[in-house]
């Protein structure tokens, strides 16, 4: 009887190299004062996508050419939550431990916007108030693992579907 590949491992693989990269790329980011810019905090998605296509590559040749569409979309998935619990883990240690003003810096950069749209003070102050609140390591914690698993089970859907490749019925 011929062994299967497990979708869990090469997910753990794949989500597991994601997030190195992830987490190096981030502290660049971090040290070099540009964790504000969106565009760049963004590429990490960039990042998720070529993992999880890498990955539903790999099992599908790992499955002699095949991989149906429930597989690659439950790989994509779990190599996402893989990426967010490290990932987030990380970031949560880094504002934690390392660089703990850039919750500060990101909050400044939200009252500066506010203050650009004209929102007047006690609207600011309101608002502010809230964003501390949801600001919370914890919540940021599972805003961030729950965030990565959304963005990877809807790249997944996509990529799942273009690499998916059946195996014969009567074979």
């Amino acid at each position: 009887m011929e062994e299967k590949t497990s979708t869990a491992r090469v997910a753990l693989k794949y989500g597991v190299l994601a997030s190195v990269v992830i987490m190096i790329y981030s502290t660049i980011i971090n040290i070099a004062g540009m964790s504000q810019n969106k565009m760049l905090s963004s590429l990490s998605f960039i990042f998720m996508i070529v993992a999880i296509v890498l990955a539903m590559k790999d099992f599908r040749e790992q499955n002699k050419g095949f991989m149906s569409y429930g597989e690659g979309l439950g790989l994509g998935t779990l190599a996402s939550a893989v990426m967010g619990l490290l990932s987030s883990a990380f970031a949560m240690f880094y504002m934690q431990f390392i660089d703990n003003t850039l919750l500060t810096q990101g909050m400044d950069k939200v009252r500066e916007d506010m203050e650009k749209r004209g929102l007047d003070d006690s609207q600011i102050d309101q608002a502010m108030e809230l964003s501390q609140k949801v600001m919370s390591p914890g919540i940021v914690f599972v805003m961030g693992v729950f965030g990565y698993i959304i963005m990877g089970f809807v790249i997944s859907l996509i990529v799942a579907a273009i690499i998916r490749k059946d195996k014969p019925v009567f074979e």
